[in-house]
């Protein structure tokens, strides 16, 4: 059994066809992996189909298609949501203070990265899964397992 969490630029991924989906398709339909998400992910999700209608990657009703299918699996426990906590906040400041003035660390990645760091913890993850290369890179300073599906 796998233990996985999913940054939202690899979740994507198995909603719309890019790089890597092929890698996400698999982990996410792996009946023996449990996969994981933070509860900012659900934002963070109806912010890049937004945008990728505004682009025309992606119809209005693709949206609107894409968050059935969303909401189908989360109702169906493929993937699971853990909390964002008020303490992820602080955690979140001490990765931008370790990190930020070196790499391009964005606030909701810190969020990310800080829900994760305390998931793996509580419960040792096999892979951080994330397609977004510079929080890969500041996962990986933090001694997380990462996955880009991407690469």
């Amino acid at each position: 059994m796998g233990v996985y969490f999913f940054d939202t630029s690899a979740l994507v991924n198995y909603y719309h066809l890019e790089t890597g989906r092929s890698k996400v398709v698999a982990l996410l339909e792996n009946p023996t992996h449990s996969n994981f998400i933070s509860r900012l992910t659900l934002v963070e999700l109806h912010s890049v189909l937004a945008r990728k209608v505004r682009t025309n990657e992606l119809t209005e009703e693709g949206f609107h298609t894409v968050r059935r299918l969303f909401y189908a699996d989360l109702r169906a426990r493929k993937v699971r949501i853990t909390p964002l906590e008020q303490g992820h906040h602080l955690q979140a400041i001490l990765l931008m203070m370790k990190h930020g003035l070196s790499h391009n660390l964005r606030t909701l990645d810190a969020l990310q990265l800080a829900t994760t760091l305390e998931f793996h913890q509580k419960t040792p993850l096999d892979h951080f899964v994330c397609a977004d290369a510079a929080l890969c890179q500041i996962a990986h300073r933090e001694r997380l397992a990462v996955l880009n599906p991407e690469d």
